[in-house]
């Protein structure tokens, strides 16, 4: 596990690290400036399963921040980048939004009620009675349980709202089939971005606001860890939980250098 010294590739969550509500935080567009000035491989990881990398480039460019579309991971393209290895070229019904189905769709995967080789959930604002009585009997049938991601709630300006995780334990208690879930605090997700970067979990580190997904995920997947308490957790928080990050930080503005970078340009 890195130290920060050592630590050559950055991965980060989104909301309430770099965003809050669709400000964004001090030092966020600073520090990805500086790592687009230094070449430094980095991504911008989001269980989000709505929108496609495009729409949340556009919408973090609303907030200020530019993050090409290829520097973002969603729990989406996780999720297809795994099923592509398990079973390529294969099929899924998918109960989701832009975010899945374009992910499946570029994976090379066909969206079918017949017989599908994976029952796929994501977040979505339409659930549908129907839908989840058509996965139910499709997982009954034999196809394989997928969850983008573990979220039971999802916020709102009007409070939580239900999300991937509350869903899937409806599936689960009506079918009796617990799902395999890709997203964060699996620590696949982050393996994959690490592939995605071509970096080495050695070398690479975590930025989070979540103990109990980016903190525990990153430790598993042998990250250097760093807490920022820009987002939900306080120092009660942390004391919950039996592991600790590697750093803990008042905000993304401490990450920022204050020398000038050399670029090898």
């Amino acid at each position: 596990m890195a130290k920060r010294e050592e630590v050559e590739a950055w991965l980060t969550d989104m909301d309430g690290v770099l965003v809050h509500e669709n400000h964004a935080l001090p030092g966020a567009s600073d520090l990805l400036q500086q790592w687009e000035d230094s070449g430094t491989p980095y991504l911008v990881l989001t269980n989000n399963s709505i929108f496609t990398a495009r729409d949340l480039s556009a919408r973090l460019r609303a907030s200020g921040l530019n993050v090409p579309e290829e520097r973002i991971w969603t729990s989406a393209l996780a999720t297809a980048d795994f099923l592509k290895q398990q079973v390529p070229g294969g099929s899924a019904f998918v109960i989701g939004e832009a975010g899945i189905l374009t992910a499946l769709h570029e994976a090379g995967f066909i969206m079918t009620e017949t017989d599908p080789d994976f029952v796929v959930v994501g977040e979505t604002r339409n659930y549908s009675f129907d839908a989840i009585t058509k996965a139910i009997r499709l997982i009954g049938a034999g196809a394989r349980f997928i969850v983008t991601n573990p979220d039971a709630t999802g916020p709102s300006a009007d409070g939580p709202l239900p999300a991937t995780g509350a869903i899937a334990a409806l599936i689960t208690k009506a079918s009796g089939r617990e799902p395999y879930v890709v997203g964060k605090p699996n620590p696949m997700m982050f393996r994959s971005a690490l592939n995605k970067i071509g970096a080495h979990s050695e070398h690479t580190a975590m930025i989070g606001d979540r103990m109990d997904t980016d903190i525990v995920a990153g430790i598993e997947a042998g990250l250097h860890t760093v807490l920022v308490l820009t987002g939900i957790s306080d120092q009660r928080e942390i004391e919950k939980y039996p592991f600790r990050p590697d750093e803990i930080l008042s905000g993304v503005s401490e990450l920022v250098s204050r020398e000038p970078v050399e670029s090898d340009l």
